[in-house]
């Protein structure tokens, strides 16, 4: 289909459904103008070439700080906010390199040549290597890959703590995926992939918990005791229509520099579980931990006992959680909220760096938070924490009081409002 017939069939109607499932109570015709306007981007630089229509959620976590490294459990949302992407297959020629090439909006084009699927070290850090990375995972997998030509733009901004690198890399993955593999890949085989991606390929330590709950969508619950395989349990959740509204706050910040402190996080878990003789802390008994404080603290440190029994608790708190959802008890929930900011704030201690100690502003947007709610809602350090986001759950009747209350601190669009997406990632499809 033309890059035209798409855009009529866009203005049509004829994605309209899909839009309001995806976005939610967003205006279906911001979204109309969003993809229009990919398409014309992607007939400008490429021609009308018949484009296919991708879309990756970020992704919020409710639950599981800091516990997907050491196989725990956690509890994750897709959101609306996506990154989309028109893209075309490039045609295969016998004196062609297969080049992968990703034109995002506000950023110099990347191109990757697949011909050598080797980690380039140079390319560490980069969105380079995140593309080398997930097609080296497609091959070891028995795929096939090919070049194609992307035009992306995205509302997860970087650094937001909505995770716009897994969704990127799910993004990566679906387009290989459907291009060249006839969507062979489940949801989670593409979460691995863009895991390995990023670990090895990109160079940052992660668990697994951001770029399944990206593919997957929906809120679900996720535990990874048995890392290649992990149990994923689909959970209904409202907040909506228990009176709250689920946004996040940019706290401003930086992440380029805070490498060092993720990975210290499970580091110093597992060297706690090391001492226990194991491998992660899933596969320790917490009254074994307890017994030997002495002797850990000696050989990891009290950080690392503390972050610990940060696990232990965080871990058991997602069942109860999920619970709670389940049942609809919402004050229940939000009570294990506070709780789990509580601990991630005083036993992980990911609110700040400790190499920089001046710069707090999550720690900043926590205080005030819960200075306007007053024992209502709820907030926490979302994700991997140190700067960037907390989430906060607002009661509805209060929340564009609690956005002009907030914006005074860190600027206008500094709030933003999450709903829940239900599709996962992938290609996308008509009504």
């Amino acid at each position: 289909m033309t890059a035209r017939h798409l855009i009529n069939d866009i203005d049509e109607g004829l994605y309209g459904d899909t839009f309001s499932t995806i976005y939610n109570m967003e205006e279906n015709e911001f979204h109309r103008q969003r993809w229009t306007g990919i398409i014309r981007t992607h007939e400008q630089r490429v021609g009308d070439t018949s484009p296919r229509l991708f879309s990756s959620p970020g992704r919020t976590e409710l639950s599981g700080n800091h516990t997907d490294h050491n196989r725990g459990r956690v509890l994750a949302a897709a959101v609306q906010l996506d990154t989309i992407a028109a893209v075309t297959q490039a045609e295969p020629s016998t004196d062609d390199v297969p080049v992968a090439e990703i034109i995002s909006e506000g950023y110099p084009p990347v191109r990757v040549n697949l011909s050598s699927l080797e980690k380039v070290n140079s390319e560490e850090g980069t969105t380079d290597a995140l593309l080398r990375g997930i097609a080296a995972s497609i091959v070891r997998r028995g795929g096939r890959i090919g070049g194609f030509t992307a035009c992306t733009t995205s509302r997860v901004l970087k650094g937001s703590g909505l995770s716009s690198s897994a969704a990127l890399e799910i993004l990566v993955g679906s387009i290989f995926n459907e291009l060249f593999n006839d969507g062979r890949f489940t949801p989670v085989e593409l979460a691995r992939m863009g895991q390995e991606a990023e670990n090895t390929y990109f160079g940052k330590p992660s668990g697994l918990m951001d770029q399944t709950a990206c593919a997957v969508g929906g809120v679900i619950s996720i535990d990874f005791a048995d890392p290649e395989a992990p149990a994923i349990e689909p959970v209904s959740a409202d907040f909506v229509s228990a009176g709250y509204t689920l946004a996040v706050v940019d706290s401003g910040g930086d992440h380029a520099d805070l490498t060092p402190d993720y990975s210290a996080i499970p580091e110093e878990m597992k060297a706690v579980a090391s001492g226990l003789g194991a491998e992660v802390l899933r596969d320790t008994d917490e009254n074994d931990f307890l017994a030997a404080i002495p002797a850990i603290r000696k050989k990891s440190g009290d950080r690392a006992v503390l972050r610990a029994i940060h696990f232990y608790s965080e871990n058991r708190r997602v069942e109860l959680m999920v619970k709670d959802l389940k049942n609809g008890d919402i004050e229940a929930y939000l009570e294990s909220v506070r709780l789990s900011g509580d601990s991630s704030f005083r036993f992980l201690q990911n609110v700040f760096s400790p190499r920089h100690v001046t710069n707090q502003a999550v720690s900043l947007a926590l205080a005030l938070t819960e200075r306007f709610l007053a024992g209502e809602g709820a907030s926490r350090v979302h994700g991997g924490g140190f700067a960037g986001t907390i989430q906060v759950y607002i009661p509805t009747i209060r929340f564009a009081d609690y956005v002009r209350f907030m914006e005074r601190y860190f600027g206008e669009g500094s709030v933003v409002p999450l709903s829940v997406r239900p599709l996962p990632a992938g290609e996308l499809k008509k009504n």
